[in-house]
């Protein structure tokens, strides 16, 4: 997937919204490339991340989180941050629109820098 370019105030501290797509039975995997208002990476040292989604059964509920992204920051300095989830994780997903965010924290310091909608298509079809 490609990597998606964002700009995050931590002032505001309002994470930045955009949608994915994830098909079932693939590995999944996108960055996000960080930016502050003064348009330079948002660093990223001393940051762990974390990222969840969960199912949304109608407007405004949710089922609890469905799944943990495994969350890496690729370049601290250069403000990139990726997730990802593997094939086996993709396959249990039931077919769907799912919600997601990504937090990262240092010390006592947490921001979600992003959140949004996933839609979940099944394969279609398998290889043999």
């Amino acid at each position: 997937m490609p990597s998606r370019n964002i700009t995050f105030d931590p002032d505001l501290g309002v994470p930045y919204g955009t949608n994915l797509t994830i098909y079932g039975g693939a590995n999944f995997s996108t960055t996000f490339n960080i930016t502050n208002v003064a348009n330079t990476a948002f660093d990223l040292t001393d940051y762990t991340g974390s990222g969840a989604i969960s199912k949304s059964v109608s407007i405004g509920a949710t089922l609890g989180i469905t799944t943990s992204f495994t969350v890496g920051i690729t370049s601290a300095l250069g403000g990139k941050l990726n997730i990802s989830l593997g094939s086996t994780a993709t396959r249990s997903l039931a077919e769907g629109r799912y919600v997601y965010d990504v937090l990262v924290s240092s010390g006592s310091t947490t921001y979600t820098l992003v959140n949004g909608n996933i839609m979940v298509v099944p394969p279609v079809s398998s290889a043999p």
